[in-house]
């Protein structure tokens, strides 16, 4: 069965997606970047004002940090839900119906009055956001053309970056000044903005024919991308690097606001700025990663990260402001490169693959999101950045046994110039 042919209608010629510098290429990225804006500014905006949330609703650091955990949660749980929606409705007005979804929500976390109510809408909030990362990827692969997939991704992970960072930016000093819910309800309406900018600019797609999948499978696209070992490397890369990150940025403004720092919540939120990094990163990794092949970045990358993260042990605040830097730039490095491998190594269905490994990713960091919390209250801001290398280093072993066991003898079998690399 040969695969469906796209003609393009001014050449008749087949139509392979939008190339870069085109028009349509420009739309689509720009429309994705703001889709990812939208998105993240809202799943992470309670992050920076987590230690005026525990005074004013009187919790401890970690019950706090469930209200991040409770919207990455509900993502998790909706990721591979909303990937089959996608294929049905189509991949850009599912993406429609989530933002929108949780653009409401969001009202109900911002306004709700009591912490349980408040973690209630965050968990809806998770659920409804879920439908953007869990069809973007696809949605690019299929609307881009095939040369432009790394730079493609990239970008839009940039637009989740700065998505993320301007949810903590913004909400923080404006939380510290008037209230922690004013500083989320303004985030709320930059996500809005961010949606609308979304609709408007997005072309229609092209390449995308609807599909109806039977609960049969359904199961069969999942468990066919679980059997490969590539895939649930990447998988776990997605679930250990995304947890020691969710856990350094929930707890290091409580570590900041003691000593030796002593700072104000408004300056500590400065250090999201930080996530600049992940804006030039992202692309580059994915470059590098063409060039180089993936597994090699990765491992270079997760290194990074480790080093980063010990030195934010040092207590200067230079020192851990260049170990966060360098932290941050790394771990955005590796999430691009191991999130397009996912998507690119696909064996029972790319969307599939690519909301596995968001499932695997926001339950990471769900779980240690958390859980780094209980390291800090049992051992100071040592326990949770050892609980972060530790994951790391899981991370790195199982890129470095990836390499030798798999990707290394594939390398040696494939002695075709033109043959993919793994």
């Amino acid at each position: 069965m040969h695969p469906p042919q796209f003609p393009d209608p001014p050449t008749g010629q087949t139509w392979l997606g939008h190339a870069p510098k085109t028009a349509g290429f420009r739309r689509l990225m720009i429309g994705l970047f703001f889709a990812g804006v939208a998105t993240f500014a809202q799943l992470y905006s309670p992050q920076g004002l987590l230690p005026l949330i525990a005074a004013d609703q009187q919790v401890t650091a970690d019950q706090a940090a469930l209200l991040v955990s409770a919207s990455t949660i509900g993502l998790a749980a909706a990721v591979i839900p909303w990937s089959f929606v996608g294929d049905r409705l189509g991949r850009k007005p599912a993406m429609t119906i989530s933002i929108t979804a949780a653009c409401v929500f969001g009202i109900g976390a911002t306004l709700a009055p009591t912490f349980g109510l408040i973690l209630l809408f965050r968990v809806l909030e998770g659920m409804a956001l879920g439908g953007v990362p869990a069809l973007a990827m696809a949605y690019l692969n299929e609307e881009v053309h095939p040369r432009a997939a790394g730079q493609s991704a990239g970008t839009f992970i940039a637009g989740t970056v700065l998505g993320g960072l301007l949810g903590r930016v913004v909400a923080a000093p404006i939380g510290e000044w008037y209230h922690w819910r004013m500083g989320m309800g303004v985030v709320l309406v930059l996500a809005v903005a961010s949606a609308i900018c979304f609709l408007i600019l997005t072309p229609a797609a092209r390449k995308f024919q609807p599909t109806t999948t039977s609960p049969r499978k359904a199961i069969a696209a999942i468990t066919t991308n679980l059997r490969s070992v590539v895939l649930n490397v990447m998988y776990l890369q997605g679930m250990l690097l995304m947890g020691g990150f969710v856990a350094v940025y929930n707890f290091l403004g409580f570590h900041l606001l003691e000593e030796p720092f002593n700072l104000p919540v408004s300056v500590v939120s400065l250090l999201f700025l930080a996530y600049l990094m992940g804006t030039f990163t992202s692309p580059w990794a994915g470059s590098l990663a063409t060039k180089y092949r993936p597994s090699r970045v990765l491992m270079v990358l997760i290194t990074l990260m480790i080093a980063g993260v010990l030195l934010t042990l040092v207590p200067n605040l230079w020192v851990l402001l260049l170990g966060l830097l360098i932290f941050t730039g790394a771990f955005f490095g590796a999430h691009s490169v191991a999130s397009g491998w996912a998507g690119a190594a696909a064996e029972g269905g790319r969307s599939q693959s690519t909301s596995l490994y968001n499932l695997c990713y926001y339950a990471g960091s769900s779980i240690f999101g958390w859980l780094g919390g209980i390291f800090l209250a049992l051992y100071g801001w040592t326990g949770t950045v050892l609980m972060t290398a530790g994951l790391a280093l899981l991370a790195l072993i199982a890129t470095a046994l990836l390499y030798v066991f798999v990707v290394r003898p594939r390398i040696k079998a494939a002695r075709e110039p033109n043959s993919t690399r793994a």
